[in-house]
């Protein structure tokens, strides 16, 4: 294998002869036979940590430490029943963890396969676009600036080709690629200036290159397999609760030996004191929090994938609840993108044109009437213009691969006819540039130069103008504001010009882009999409403001931003900005939502100024020189269909459909992990502290035969936080989730109404649970084993009924009580292990336990959903106080 790639990277000389047998690239079935033959894509790599490092992780716990050693102490002092139910405890937590880890990589992983890469070939002779991973030895691939090379490749063609090759070789600056050989052998990466290597990033300029290696055996695939391991899934908010339970273990350890103190000195034994000082930290430490939340995170991170939101990063899923300003690109985000040519402006006159979409089928019209384009000289020339200076083209299928601007210039010139003339060199678009330009062979062998871009940028390079006739000196101010009319009425404008070189022109270089001849303008349309008008409103009810900035005319984008409803006051163009100090900017920013014309430094200045306001900011992108504002964002949002490789890299998430709406969808779901999160917390920390207050109420008031054993602690913990902690998780969606305003970003974990539950809700579970065992102990002359598997009862009730007071923090849940199957599962299943180990008899002696009579359940029942009554009247009362104000 090694031998096949060295040969190909032997010489310049036999790799354009190997071009050559191809005819230009590789047949489709060379492809599929090297592509089994050699297997370069389907290599897998075995993962670094297999079943049993993920199964013994779980048992890296502070927590668990104490549970071990707890086990090891009873199996010592032959208390085996006790052993058993810490064991099963371990075994259990061990299990759960296990699971929602398992469940959070692999949710992560299909959507690591959703983001999928393509990349152009020659194969047949003909361009293709295939996914990244069917791509051979020997294969053509054309580079373009912004996309991400996928595989090693020698380079055959590079016109003005840099490459940032820093992940590969740690060197910031971009390389400049050629196509000569090199006579050296052994060359560090960063000197073979003939190659690009898979992985790395082009920054400017176009190439061709043929690929040498592929997969596992390129330089950055031979790097992965030295350092792939399996990465600990984290964020902010996992690190932030992670460090609240430790805060709470160290809590914890100093009340179980305040507590492990007093019981001793209460005259408990030695053993006793021991495992109600253990059970006391298993109950109020909430060990399932985090693993609790990564599932909440995962769970939502697939949904927003379902609804064409790739989260290419969990923190991001948070930061989505808070957003309070949505910076947006116009074309294609929240217009169609179907681009149509609709009026051409020419010194000839204006002329219309019929048709819509990708069909290359419409009439050209001037004053309303139908006309042969051919009898008029300089639209004949825009049009050439715009089929020559293109890089899209027409699929057999009908659909167009390439820029929708592109695509729309290319159709509206097959209307009048097909223009081909042999391209000799190009200067790719750019943004710093705003054009695009092409050296052709003419049919009687000279050069000519076609240019395309912005009106006030082609103006600029032209001395004079063609009117079909004859060149004159240019009208500036004429042609721009018939550029100007065309985009108030919300079409966007691109001018075409030309210029004639000597015969002996065979490279273009800017520098030769002047004393240019303007041709016309072409205007195209390209209709809001009605779904991105629905989302805008959505976004004023959710308190967050959308802001357009557009590389298009200010006209353009005003317009397009009326239909839209987005509210401005007025539009500023790229030269406003560049007057402002950032003070004033910061002030036209509080009323301006429309930013035209604008340079990728423009975008990022927005969005640091915005950020400076105090504004969570998510902004989209779809070019190499949109990733700083991407990298600037709170949220950077890349184009899927249209976007770059690099702007991908620079986003925390991905549009699969370049719209819009589906942003607004994942601020919707955004915020429905972050209220899942708090309504885990909401449940978990309350609960868990009664449970530990149960302990040590116990041992501070001296009860030797306390309402709740050790291993009853530890049966509730283990059986509710499985059975009822995971279902909040699949809670449905909360309604009206975008009427509210953006969380704060600074708001704290534990909200004051959570501290205020934590403190209600643990004070009257053990005071209730406590009353009854003392009642029930009390009465009839019934032993104390019936009283606690009363109180037993009693708490894991409480839970029951606190669980459905959970499913929403502020609303009342009356009319929701039944919405969640798996809460509903949860509950089920709980409820029949509380029945079996009440009647069981193998059950009773383990667990200590004994048959109950019904009155004793509707004691129980009774008592225990009092709290789900009063945490309801709370939520009303507060608010009706809302509403009086």
């Amino acid at each position: 294998m090694s031998g096949e790639i060295k040969w190909y990277r032997s010489t310049v000389e036999e790799v354009f002869s190997l071009l050559e047998s191809c005819d230009e690239g590789i047949s489709e079935d060379e492809a599929e036979l090297r592509l089994s033959k050699y297997g370069f894509n389907e290599v897998e790599i075995k993962k670094k940590h297999g079943f049993l490092y993920k199964f013994a992780k779980q048992f890296k716990n502070p927590l668990i430490y104490v549970l071990l050693a707890a086990a090891l102490l009873t199996f010592v002092l032959h208390e085996y029943a006790d052993m058993a139910v810490i064991i099963g405890v371990l075994l259990a937590n061990a299990v759960i963890g296990f699971v929602q880890e398992n469940k959070a990589e692999h949710a992560l992983e299909s959507l690591a396969k959703m983001m999928k890469s393509e990349t152009t070939v020659l194969r047949d002779g003909q361009r293709k676009i295939i996914p990244s991973r069917k791509l051979v030895v020997g294969d053509v691939v054309i580079l373009e600036a912004g996309s991400r090379v996928p595989a090693d490749m020698r380079v055959i063609y590079s016109k003005n080709m840099q490459v940032d090759e820093s992940a590969l070789t740690g060197e910031s600056l971009a390389v400049e690629k050629i196509t000569d050989p090199i006579e050296k052998e052994d060359l560090p990466l960063g000197d073979q200036k003939n190659m690009v290597f898979g992985g790395t990033l082009i920054t400017k300029g176009i190439g061709k290159g043929i690929v040498v290696s592929t997969g596992a055996f390129t330089e950055m695939g031979r790097i992965s397999n030295l350092i792939q391991q399996t990465q600990k899934i984290s964020t902010p908010l996992l690190r932030t609760i992670e460090r609240m339970e430790k805060n709470i273990f160290l809590v914890i350890l100093v009340v179980s030996a305040f507590t492990f103190i007093i019981g001793k000195l209460q005259g408990f034994s030695t053993v006793d004191i021991f495992l109600a000082t253990v059970s006391l930290a298993v109950a109020a430490i909430p060990e399932g929090l985090p693993a609790l939340i990564t599932i909440s995170l995962a769970i939502g991170v697939k949904v927003m994938a379902s609804r064409n939101a790739i989260i290419r990063n969990l923190p991001s899923v948070e930061t989505l609840g808070s957003a309070t300003v949505i910076c947006s690109d116009k074309t294609g985000t929240l217009t169609k993108n179907e681009m149509t040519v609709t009026e051409i402006f020419t010194l000839e006159g204006s002329f219309e044109v019929s048709g819509s979409g990708y069909d290359p089928v419409g009439d050209f019209y001037y004053h309303g009437r139908k006309i042969k384009p051919s009898t008029y000289a300089s639209l004949m020339q825009t049009l050439e213009a715009g089929a020559l200076c293109n890089d899209a083209y027409l699929r057999e299928d009908g659909g167009i691969d390439g820029h929708p601007t592109e695509g729309a210039l290319l159709i509206s010139s097959l209307k009048a006819g097909k223009f081909h003339l042999p391209r000799l060199d190009s200067i790719p678009f750019e943004s710093e540039l705003r054009l695009m330009a092409t050296l052709h062979e003419s049919k009687n062998g000279s050069r000519l130069i076609y240019v395309k871009g912005s009106p006030e940028k082609i103006v600029e390079l032209c001395s004079s103008q063609y009117d079909g006739h004859q060149k004159s000196a240019i009208q500036s101010e004429f042609i721009l504001k018939n550029a100007r009319e065309m985009a108030s009425r919300g079409l966007r404008v691109i001018a075409m010009a030309y210029k004639r070189v000597s015969f002996n022109y065979n490279d273009l270089h800017i520098s030769d882009l002047n004393d240019l001849v303007f041709l016309g303008l072409q205007g195209m349309i390209d209709p809001p999409r009605e779904e991105a008008k629905t989302a805008i409103q959505k976004c004023k009810t959710a308190g967050i403001r959308v802001i357009m900035i557009t590389g298009d005319h200010v006209l353009t984008a005003h317009s397009i931003a009326k239909q839209l409803g987005i509210r401005t006051y007025g539009a500023l163009s790229g030269v406003d900005l560049d007057k402002m100090s950032d003070t004033q900017l910061k002030e036209q920013l509080k009323i301006v939502s429309v930013f035209a014309r604008t340079s990728p430094e423009d975008k990022s200045r927005i969005v640091r100024l915005l950020k400076e306001e105090g504004e969570v900011v998510a902004v989209t992108g779809d070019g190499i020189n949109d990733a700083p504002a991407l990298e600037a964002a709170d949220i950077g949002i890349a184009m899927g269909k249209s976007g770059t490789e690099v702007a991908k890299e620079a986003a925390d998430m991905v549009l699969a459909d370049d719209n819009f709406a589906s942003i607004v969808n994942a601020v919707e779901e955004g915020r429905d992990v972050y209220s899942k999160i708090q309504r885990v917390i909401l449940w978990t920390l309350p609960t868990n502290v009664a449970e530990g207050l149960a302990v040590m109420a116990a041992v501070l008031l001296g009860i030797t035969n306390p309402p709740l054993l050790p291993l009853h602690i530890l049966w509730i913990n283990t059986v509710t936080a499985i059975c009822l902690g995971v279902p909040i998780v699949f809670e449905p969606k909360e309604k009206r989730l975008l009427s509210r305003s953006p969380r704060p970003p600074g708001e704290p974990l534990l909200l004051p109404i959570i501290k205020r539950r934590i403190v209600t809700v643990a004070l009257f579970m053990v005071t209730a649970t406590f009353l009854l065992f003392f009642f029930q102990k009390g009465s009839n002359g019934r032993d104390i084993v019936a009283a606690q598997t009363i109180a037993l009862n009693t708490i894991v009730f409480f839970e029951i009924f606190y669980l459905l007071n959970s499913k929403s923090i502020y609303e009342n849940v009356f009319d929701r009580l039944v919405s969640n199957r798996a809460m509903l599962l949860g509950i089920a299943v709980v409820i029949t292990l509380q029945l079996l180990i009440t009647y069981s008899n193998y059950l009773n002696s383990i667990l200590k336990t004994t048959p109950l009579e019904a009155f004793d359940w509707m004691l129980i029942i009774c008592i225990s959903s009092l709290i789900f009554f009063i945490i309801e009247t709370e939520k009303y009362l507060i608010k009706k106080r809302r509403r009086n104000k």
